[in-house]
């Protein structure tokens, strides 16, 4: 069975709008998390967020995007995957092949302009032009329609784990031989529509969020995008490779709709199942760029579920504390925060820790260093205790 390998990666969040910006923040130990400048909320003077402090307007012209139905997550979406298709070198001819597929993934989707099709709804003249922009599948219907792409398109909405679930899903429509390139992430915006439903959760933070820290408060909303494409080993060959997605799984403990079971059931089979995917034992994985999303549920039952795996876990990292929790778009992102681990063998600092929870008994890495790293895990947990497992490794 072939390999499955990454070729092109493309991002944009708080820390930057580039692949190149995203690694050099990271490797300062920038926090990206601010009270927000353009989201329009009656939150935003209380809750920080990783906005990403460049307008739509600014976005759009920049990929001479003039239709005002576009919303910002489509955008976002825009921005990240003309730089993965850039940095793969993929042609046109490759682009459009039927051959090639587009995975995306996101959760709020064309929800970030919900007030402004509600007014259109109490309008009793034309049809809302952000009717169509509404539906979840309608990023990436237009990125398809944009690059005019021929291939399978699909679009996977699993709550926290859905861009990490778009990257598992094109790895194994390559590894059955359905499709030979598979351009695959996520995309969110910030909205009122999340920021009203996790303040009604109770778990946002009015500080910078801490990750694993006892002195936590909840986590910080986030907005972004990245792409990665995905090339089986054959067609890669003379090309830049940057990884491997060596292992993967999906699991659900359906235990509650907002909340993991008290002893990880779903977190430890989707780790260990992405093991046995990956053909590796746990004493292989070098880092762990964990969930980490602050919350009290989140982060006790993710290191108790490291435990289970690992007995004493690798060194593990939240970069959440950098860019707060991009919903949809975290898995594809932290997958290329994974890759930047691997090709330059380096551990990025977890934020603002400062003390152990007894509850958890483990610290993340805080500082900056250099590590020999062949195997990364990156977890990413969902709603409705969807979680997914990825592991990334030198190609």
């Amino acid at each position: 069975m072939s390999k499955v390998l990454i070729t092109g990666i493309g991002i944009i969040s708080a820390l930057g709008p580039s692949a190149r910006e995203n690694h050099t923040a990271l490797r300062k130990g920038i926090c990206g998390i601010s009270l927000p400048d353009y989201l329009h909320s009656r939150y935003a003077e209380i809750f920080p967020a990783g906005e990403i402090k460049i307008t739509t307007e600014t976005l759009k012209s920049r990929l001479n995007i003039t239709d005002n139905s576009v919303t910002r997550t489509t955008v976002l979406a825009a921005h990240a995957f003309e730089e993965a298709l850039d940095d793969a070198g993929l042609s046109r001819e490759q682009l459009t092949s039927p051959n090639t597929a587009l995975i995306g993934a996101t959760t709020v989707g064309g929800m970030c302009l919900t007030d402004e099709l509600y007014r259109d709804a109490n309008d009793k003249g034309m049809n809302s032009p952000f009717l169509d922009s509404y539906d979840c599948s309608s990023v990436f219907l237009y990125l398809h329609k944009r690059y005019k792409m021929n291939g399978l398109a699909n679009t996977v909405n699993t709550a926290c784990s859905s861009s990490a679930n778009a990257i598992m899903y094109g790895a194994r429509l390559i590894r059955l031989g359905m499709v030979t390139k598979a351009i695959v992430g996520g995309a969110d915006s910030l909205s009122k529509f999340t920021i009203n439903g996790f303040n009604a959760l109770h778990i946002l933070s009015p500080e910078i969020c801490r990750p694993f820290d006892s002195n936590r408060q909840g986590l910080n909303l986030g907005e972004g995008a990245a792409f990665l494409v995905l090339e089986k080993e054959e067609d890669a060959r003379n090309k830049k490779v940057y990884a491997e997605v060596k292992g993967y799984c999906n699991t659900s403990d359906a235990f509650h709709s907002t909340s993991l079971s008290d002893d990880g059931e779903g977190p430890y089979a989707a780790m260990m199942g992405a093991l046995v995917s990956g053909q590796l034992q746990a004493s292989d994985i070098n880092l762990i760029n964990a969930h980490g999303t602050a919350t009290e549920n989140n982060d006790e039952v993710e290191t108790r579920a490291m435990r289970r795996v690992f007995g004493e876990p690798p060194v593990f990292t939240s970069t959440k504390s950098n860019i707060g929790h991009t919903l949809g778009a975290s898995g594809a992102i932290e997958a290329v925060y994974s890759v930047f681990n691997i090709i330059n063998q380096e551990v990025y600092p977890s934020l603002h820790f400062t003390d152990i929870d007894k509850n958890i008994g483990l610290s993340p890495a805080t500082t900056y260093g250099k590590l020999p790293i062949k195997h990364v895990m990156s977890n990413s947990f969902g709603f409705g205790g969807n979680c997914t497992s990825l592991i990334f490794s030198e190609s």
